[in-house]
């Protein structure tokens, strides 16, 4: 048997963070280290944030690196909430240049998906699975018969003519001063019109209002059945390092 131990680290944009990980159970094997994301947080200071996140844990092998940003072949196509340097850097050399170890990058929300299908809420859903995590904007993981489909950006669907998480974020909740049924019935407008389009069959919804998911999920007024996800904010992390070492079964 091989090593069951995978590295991850979550970038987001106020906090970098990582851990090891148990990829048989996708447990940390740590207590997780946290460092505020560096201002700017272009590619370079990122990088060396990550790097000291790795010599912290004494890490040596392949490890997983999340990006708040569209990645294709390596390469960061967009910027969510971190330096607008990203875009069009090769994420994979410069991370991997960094920390001195070889490293796979994916979008943020997509890890989050790929653990909680793996450990958590959508283990072993049929189907089509929507992951959506409410932050400061609307991240979004699809899977179909368990198989990612990356990079989708449905945050961005249109509705009132502006973006989806323009007015259905947990960050307009805050900063409108939303109850929690004001903010409901404007997530419910989103998932209609997601729901549309894609059709899941089962919605996940992360983000640190999924941990108040008794609060607000009963409001919910769609027809896909919602739960919350269960790694919380562990889930980057541990899909990072479940992407980097995929497990059999």
């Amino acid at each position: 048997m091989g090593d069951s131990r995978g590295f991850g680290i979550d970038v987001g944009g106020s906090g970098i963070k990582g851990c090891t990980v148990d990829l048989d159970t996708g447990a940390l094997l740590d207590k997780r280290l946290r460092i505020l994301t560096p201002e700017p947080s272009t590619p370079d200071a990122v990088a060396g944030v990550a790097a000291q996140i790795v010599e912290h844990f004494g890490w040596h092998g392949r490890l997983g690196v999340t990006l708040p940003c569209v990645v294709k072949n390596g390469v960061a196509c967009t910027a969510a909430n971190v330096d607008p340097g990203w875009i069009g850097t090769d994420a994979v050399a410069v991370l991997a240049k960094e920390i001195g170890e070889p490293v796979l990058v994916l979008n943020d929300a997509d890890a989050a998906g790929i653990a909680e299908m793996r450990y958590g809420a959508g283990r072993d859903a049929p189907g089509v699975v929507v992951l959506l995590t409410f932050g400061t904007g609307i991240g979004s993981a699809v899977f179909s018969g368990g198989e990612l489909v990356p990079n989708t950006e449905l945050g961005h669907l249109q509705m009132d003519g502006r973006d989806a998480e323009d007015l259905a974020a947990a960050s307009v909740k805050e900063d409108q001063g939303l109850s929690w049924r004001e903010w409901t019935q404007r997530v419910s407008r989103y998932l209609r019109l997601l729901e549309d389009l894609v059709w899941p069959d089962l919605i996940i919804v992360g983000g640190g209002v999924s941990k108040q998911a008794d609060r607000w999920l009963p409001m919910l007024d769609n027809r896909t059945a919602v739960v919350a996800a269960q790694l919380r904010n562990d889930a980057g992390i541990v899909g990072a390092a479940l992407a980097a070492h995929p497990q059999p079964g």
